[in-house]
């Protein structure tokens, strides 16, 4: 089975060919496949519209919020709904071309866990597509995760990934990454992009300052997570030790002074570097500080979601079979 899940806001002129075009992919691969349609608060007629399709088709299934949450939030509550064990996720726009399915599920049976679309012939305007370009250059740099386009609205999964990336806020955009950190594997797949037939773009300019801050929130998450103060505690060290080192140096300038008055003519007390070290100490100590109440937080909560994914397991044997369950 797959699970087709799309956000919908404001979508009511392509949701009816949206899905006969899913439905005509399907059929002609004899691929066995239900449709979620999440509609984000929108304010045109796109739940009435849903609505009537989940009536006709037994396939379709919808879900309404009660005002605009966002896609995150979209995708959840859509992931959380499906019965099948793949998943893809796919725009409401037409720009995303439903005959691409089946390259999807071609790479998921050669083992992949996450496929990723890549919009090689892009048919956005160049105030999109460069800025683009240097996001997915940064997040290549600092994730280890090097695709063409990590914001490509077509993505497919194993239903285990939904179970162990959580979405909130932007962070829909970095499915790969979280899933490639937690030891999926992730491809890439070319599709075809097609033009915007109908509405408009929900994406602008703030996308992109949105987009870089939840990628230190990523960096952070994927290589911090569960040791916080290996980042915190480096950085506080570093400033500390800086700190340290000019207090260290302005103390030999003192003890030469003394001894050779006409060394250094100018007092110690008067010199920036002596501020700039005390500034730089308390800084280090404040990073410190916080990396260890941020390894409290962790040694606390972290219990309640694990730090690994396993991929296999053996059958139990009998001899654990029939072992009590209480300890």
């Amino acid at each position: 089975m797959l699970s087709i899940v799309i956000p919908v806001l404001n979508e009511e002129e392509s949701l009816v060919e949206l899905h006969r075009q899913i439905l005509e992919a399907c059929q002609s691969n004899a691929i066995n496949v239900e449709i979620i349609f999440v509609d984000d608060g929108s304010t045109d007629k796109s739940w009435s519209i849903i609505s009537k399709l989940a009536d006709e088709d037994p396939r379709v299934f919808g879900i309404r919020f009660r005002r605009n949450f966002g896609k995150a939030a979209a995708l959840t509550a859509g992931m959380n709904a499906v019965s099948g064990n793949v998943v893809m996720m796919m725009d409401a726009d037409l720009q995303d071309d439903p005959a691409e399915i089946p390259n999807f599920l071609t790479q998921i049976d050669n083992g992949y866990d996450v496929v990723n679309g890549w919009k090689e012939r892009r048919l956005d305007p160049w105030h999109k597509v460069y800025p683009s370009k240097v996001f997915n250059w940064m997040v290549g740099q600092l994730t280890g995760l090097h695709l063409h386009d990590h914001n490509c609205g077509i993505k497919m999964f194993r239903r285990e990934v939904t179970q162990e990336v959580r979405l909130y806020g932007e962070m829909h955009r970095f499915i790969a990454v979280l899933a490639h950190a937690r030891g999926f594997k992730v491809a890439e797949v070319p599709v075809h992009h097609r033009p915007r037939q109908f509405g408009h773009s929900k994406y602008g300019i703030r996308r992109f300052l949105r987009g870089f801050l939840d990628l230190l929130t990523v960096k952070f998450l994927t290589g911090f997570g569960q040791r916080p103060q290996h980042m915190l505690g480096g950085i506080g060290l570093f400033f500390f030790g800086l700190g340290t080192l000019g207090l260290a140096y302005l103390g030999l300038m003192w003890v030469f002074m003394n001894v050779i008055p006409i060394f250094s003519p100018s007092p110690i007390g008067g010199r920036p570097l002596l501020l700039y070290s005390v500034a730089s100490m308390l800084l280090g100590a404040q990073g410190i500080s916080l990396g260890m109440l941020a390894e409290l937080i962790v040694a606390n909560t972290g219990r309640e979601r694990d730090t690994y994914s396993v991929s296999e397991r053996t059958p139990l044997s009998k001899t654990r079979e029939q072992e009590p369950t209480e300890h």
